[in-house]
């Protein structure tokens, strides 16, 4: 694990530091926080990439024994600022929702480095959300996702934003489906 300002950060915040052990946890950076010359990932490497708006962002899972075994769950600390509202003190439901796309993607390239799922381009057929309370700015969040069914083309998913006790702000269903032919 590499010391970073996004682990600095999350390792202050006592309810995170309790997710941020364990012998087998790889704990980074998103990838899509890094700018990139084609483009990709623009929104969360730059756009909400500040103080104001997602100020920090870790992924976290655990390594499987095996090293083609799946990473079936993968979590993600994010600082929401206020830049993010679409109420007073209220994250936009766009956002969080996007969130959510974000969170549930992180495990396609994760396990298409492992060889544990088809190699290709991935993109969200569907992200149904259910908005339990309101995701309050600033805030750190944890976003959880999870595989519940993978068939061929299709990757199900099942994640949840959830506040420093555990409360589940918002839940979310998504289907990933692989393109047939590139972008």
């Amino acid at each position: 694990m590499m010391e970073s300002q996004d682990y600095a950060h999350f390792a202050a915040i006592p309810w995170c530091t309790r997710h941020l052990q364990g012998d087998r946890l790889i704990i980074k950076t998103s990838p899509s926080r890094t700018i990139k010359p084609t483009g990709e990932d623009a929104l969360f490497s730059e756009t909400l990439n500040s103080e104001s708006t997602i100020f920090r962002l870790l992924q976290v899972y655990e390594e499987p024994l095996s090293r083609t075994e799946r990473v079936n769950e993968v979590k993600a600390f994010l600082t929401l600022g206020s830049g993010l509202n679409g109420y007073p003190d209220v994250c936009h439901g766009g956002l969080v929702t996007t969130i959510l796309d974000e969170a549930t993607g992180m495990l396609i390239p994760i396990n298409q480095e492992r060889k544990s799922i088809p190699s290709g381009t991935f993109m969200t057929a569907y992200l149904n959300t259910k908005f339990i309370r309101p995701v309050p700015t600033p805030i750190t969040i944890l976003a959880r996702t999870w595989f519940t069914k993978v068939e061929g083309r299709k990757l199900f998913m099942q994640g949840t934003i959830e506040d420093e006790n555990g409360i589940v702000l918002v839940q979310a269903e998504a289907l990933y489906v692989q393109l047939k032919n590139s972008l």
